[in-house]
């Protein structure tokens, strides 16, 4: 039998454990030092030079690597637990509006933990293979730590924020034994939780843009546009005491909102190789946020810590999302037509595209939302947490009034930062689409 009529049986035989098989023969090939006959024959069947004849060369290992449907396992797992982090946190949220007491062991936390694990022991295992049993080529596609460990960039911005996680659970712990309910959401050991958060979604996200570098296929790219929204979704999340419903017609939900929707909107648009990018991650967002608004509820709780102000009887989701959808859209296709242009005149018609039209629809959607018309499954706008109080401006359903000179300032300051938000963001997404390690 000739060398490739072999290979051909064996390969047959083994089918897509072929591959790996020839990988480990011939890693073992060269530590077979005392049995030079042997390793004449290992490599002579086995090795990637005497594989040249065959059609599996060293730029088809790709395609033969463990996948879900294209997607490598590794990053599938990733995808997950980003995913599972954003899912738990705005559970814990809606936990806290509605019951206020927990323990570690709630199913919010159990969600959180998870994803921060499947990340950090994902990525942790990645690291150990491409440090010690990977190809050569592998290990000079990793970033190195310690002249040791070489791994992904995206696993090791995921291994970093399970530290961080894990970190923040002991001390949240003793914060709220020391000082009771956080009253705002970025209590000190939730910002250092929040850290964590955002390097396992962005581990996820350069994880993905590094696939799609390598593998030009829409469904990498859509892989990227998925974590592009759960990154947005997390920057709306953490923000969201800038966007309630009695602000929606002050100055500062309008500056807040220029700065996190442009910058992440602009980073999808500029690092996703689809053709609405923008508007995916605007999708991925709403889909989200609407979601948790009409599952929640389903859920009945009840109030145990005081003080209690509102009848709560089923768990209270976060807001109707932000209407994004057309200034995302909108802005992809302002980035279709001025594609010749320079950069700091696109991000000029991005920025004030996305206030425009982001402005007009949010100010009287904010109006339609302070009725009651609005009260009901599909917009949820009375969902009232228990501890508001019945004199309060979310309780009486009227807005926090600014004078006219202010709201005029306050919106020729958005658009000031929502043009340097979308240059960022351009910025930032070139850097995602040259991701290659």
């Amino acid at each position: 039998m000739t060398r490739e009529g072999f290979y051909w049986a064996m390969h047959i035989a083994t089918g897509a454990l072929a591959l790996p098989l020839q990988q480990l023969i011939s890693v073992r090939c060269s530590a077979v030092t005392c049995l030079p006959a042997l390793r004449r024959v290992c490599c002579t069947y086995f090795t990637p030079t005497a594989m040249t004849s065959t059609t599996f060369t060293q730029s088809s290992r790709a395609n033969i690597e463990p996948t879900v449907g294209s997607v490598p396992w590794h990053l599938a797992a990733v995808v997950f637990a980003a995913t599972s982090v954003l899912v738990g946190l705005i559970w814990d949220i809606s936990w806290h509006m509605s019951i206020g007491r927990d323990t570690f062991w709630t199913p919010a936390h159990m969600a959180i933990y998870t994803g921060g694990a499947v990340s950090g022991l994902v990525s942790g295992f990645v690291v150990l293979r491409r440090s010690f049993f990977a190809s050569h080529e592998s290990q000079e596609n990793s970033v190195t730590v310690w002249r040791i460990f070489r791994g992904p960039l995206g696993g090791w911005l995921c291994i970093w924020g399970a530290v961080a996680m894990l970190t923040s659970a002991p001390f949240d712990d003793w914060w709220h034994n020391a000082y009771g309910l956080d009253v705002q959401i970025l209590s000190p050991p939730h910002s250092i939780l929040g850290v964590g958060f955002l390097a396992i979604l962005l581990g996820a996200l350069v994880l993905a843009a590094a696939r799609q570098s390598h593998l030009q296929s829409s469904r990498s790219g859509w892989v990227v546009a998925y974590t592009s929204g759960l990154i947005l979704t997390m920057a709306a999340v953490m923000t969201t005491e800038y966007q309630d419903r009695v602000i929606m017609h002050a100055g500062i939900f309008y500056e807040v909102s220029a700065l996190v929707f442009p910058l992440f909107l602009l980073t999808a648009s500029s690092s996703v190789k689809l053709r609405w990018p923008a508007t995916v991650a605007a999708g991925v967002y709403t889909v989200i946020m609407c979601g948790q608004l009409w599952v929640l509820p389903l859920f009945g709780a009840t109030p145990l810590l005081g003080p209690i102000r509102q009848a709560v009887t089923h768990m209270v989701p976060l807001n109707f999302p932000l209407l994004v959808l057309l200034p995302a859209f909108l802005i992809d296709l302002g980035m279709h037509r001025t594609v010749t242009r320079g950069p700091w005149t696109r991000a000029v018609v991005a920025g004030v595209t996305f206030m425009v039209s982001f402005g007009v629809l949010q100010w009287f959607f904010a109006d339609f939302l302070m009725t009651r018309a609005s009260h009901n499954w599909f917009f949820y706008s009375n969902n009232l947490a228990y501890m508001i109080p019945a004199e309060s401006f979310e309780a009486r359903g009227e807005f926090v009034k600014e004078s006219a000179s202010t709201l005029a300032m306050a919106f020729g300051i958005s658009t000031v930062i929502a043009i340097v938000a979308a240059r960022f963001g351009m910025m930032r997404g070139r850097w995602l689409r040259s991701v290659q390690r």
